[in-house]
């Protein structure tokens, strides 16, 4: 097998920081903890305790996917007790789009989208979220496959039907 180029897992810091999900779940810990401190009552605690359990359901989440880049192929590894692996052989990527809000970029995350002709993105395309340096990473990916297509000499031909 190929020896990886980069190795990748979805930001549980960057999630929290970068996107409005996370700031609520931050947000949603401090009332809970400021509405106990100034006296309402030990119920308010239910806030941090909810606040804690997103953050676990997102880092779980988070551990359960894998991306590993190789010089021929990105790999997809997704599972904790039940794993399952793709892989998209870079000849066939078609598009590496990146998107993010203001708020993803000031906490420099992104979310990577790829679209291909592989089996893997038969449904639709490969969204990687909550990347941290997702602009480097797409950079690569894209000049990987640039070199992927050359060594197999492959071109891609779009065929649109005229109306």
């Amino acid at each position: 097998m190929d020896a990886p180029i980069d190795t990748f897992r979805p930001s549980t810091l960057g999630w929290l920081r970068g996107t409005l999900a996370g700031w609520g779940t931050i947000l949603l810990a401090v009332a809970g903890i400021l509405a106990t401190l100034m006296g309402y009552g030990i119920f308010w605690l239910g806030l941090c305790a909810a606040a804690l359990l997103i953050l676990v359901w997102k880092w779980l989440e988070n551990m359960a996917a894998k991306y590993e880049i190789t010089e021929e192929r990105l790999i997809i590894r997704r599972g904790i007790l039940s794993k399952s692996i793709d892989e998209i052989e870079l000849y066939r990527v078609k598009d590496v789009r990146i998107d993010f809000s203001l708020i993803n970029q000031l906490a420099g995350i992104g979310r990577i989208c790829v679209a291909s002709s592989d089996e893997t993105t038969r449904g639709g395309d490969l969204v990687m979220r909550d990347i941290e340096r997702a602009q480097e990473r797409r950079e690569t990916l894209r000049g990987l496959v640039d070199t992927a297509r050359q060594k197999r000499r492959v071109r891609e031909i779009d065929m649109h039907e005229d109306a």
